[in-house]
C-alpha cells in the first residue's frame, strides 16, 4: 500500500499538482468556498473560460489548431504587449484564428498599433526533411481573402503574404512589442529570430508556438542555436512553447 501511494504521488509531481498542498488545503474549514473553484482542474486554469478571455478564444477556436491553453499565454502577453511600444506581429497565421482574436484585443483596448500578419496563405515552403517533419504545401486549406474577411479589423491588420523573410524587406525601421512566431519549420523560424529580436522592444517578447512539439524539432533547434549566441534563455512552457524576453 505505500508503494502504492509513492506511485501515485509520483505520478501527481510530474503533472505539476502538489500532493501536500492539496491534503493541507482539504483539511482546512470552508476549503470548498475557493473563489472560482470551477477553473481548478486541481490548479487555476483561466483558459478554461476564465474572465473576458472567454469572448476571445472564441474567435480564435474554431479557425486555430492552437489549443486552448496556448491561446490564453497569447491573450495574456497580448494584453501586457500594450503597455510596451511597437506593433505586434504573427509569423504563420493559417487561417487566422488566433489573428482574429490578438485584432480584437488591440481593438478593443484602443490601442495605437499595427497587428502585422506573415503568411504565404497557400501552404508551407519547402523544408528541410533532414530536421523537419513537415513538407511543403502543409497547412495550404486557407486563403488570403478568407481570413482577411473572418478577422476583419482593416484599420488594425496588416497583410504579407509571400515566404519569410523576403516579406520583412521594408520592415527595417519596425519596433515591436511582441510576436507569435507559429510557422513550425527550422529555416523560417531562424529567419523571424534574426530579424525580430533585434527589433523588439525593451520589455517585449516572443512566443514560439511550437517549440517543445516532437512535430517541430527544428523549431527548438533554431531557436536554442540563435539565443545561445545572445546569452539569452528561452522560458520554456508546459504547453509547448517557448517566451523569450528582451532586457536590454
Amino acid at each position: 500500500m505505500i508503494r502504492i501511494k509513492k506511485m501515485i504521488r509520483s505520478i501527481l509531481n510530474q503533472f505539476g499538482v502538489d500532493i501536500y498542498r492539496i491534503q493541507r488545503y482539504a483539511r482546512q474549514p470552508g476549503s470548498s468556498q475557493i473563489p472560482d473553484d470551477k477553473y481548478y482542474r486541481p490548479l487555476f486554469s483561466p483558459w478554461l473560460g476564465y474572465g473576458e478571455f472567454r469572448k476571445y478564444y472564441d474567435l480564435a477556436k474554431d479557425r486555430t489548431i492552437v489549443s486552448r491553453d496556448r491561446c490564453w499565454i497569447l491573450y495574456a502577453l497580448c494584453r501586457q504587449s500594450l503597455f510596451i511600444n511597437g506593433d505586434i506581429w504573427e509569423c504563420g497565421v493559417y487561417k487566422g484564428g488566433t489573428a482574429a482574436m490578438l485584432a480584437q484585443i488591440i481593438h478593443d483596448y484602443s490601442a495605437a498599433r499595427f497587428l502585422r500578419l506573415f503568411d504565404t496563405f497557400e501552404g508551407m515552403p519547402q523544408t528541410d526533411h533532414a530536421i523537419d517533419c513537415h513538407s511543403k504545401g502543409d497547412f495550404s486549406d486557407t486563403a488570403l481573402a478568407t481570413v482577411q474577411n473572418y478577422i476583419q479589423h482593416s484599420d488594425i491588420a496588416i497583410y504579407h503574404q509571400g515566404y519569410i523573410p523576403e516579406t520583412f524587406r521594408g520592415l527595417e525601421h519596425s519596433r515591436i512589442a511582441f510576436s507569435h512566431v507559429d510557422v513550425d519549420i527550422r529555416q523560417s523560424v531562424a529567419d523571424c529570430c534574426e530579424f525580430i529580436f533585434p527589433r523588439l522592444s525593451v520589455g517585449g517578447f516572443m512566443v514560439f508556438d511550437d517549440y517543445g512539439f516532437p512535430t517541430c524539432p527544428g523549431a527548438r533547434k533554431a531557436v536554442d542555436e540563435y539565443f545561445s549566441r545572445h546569452d539569452v534563455i528561452p522560458l520554456v512552457l508546459p504547453t509547448g512553447q517557448a517566451v523569450v524576453f528582451k532586457n536590454k
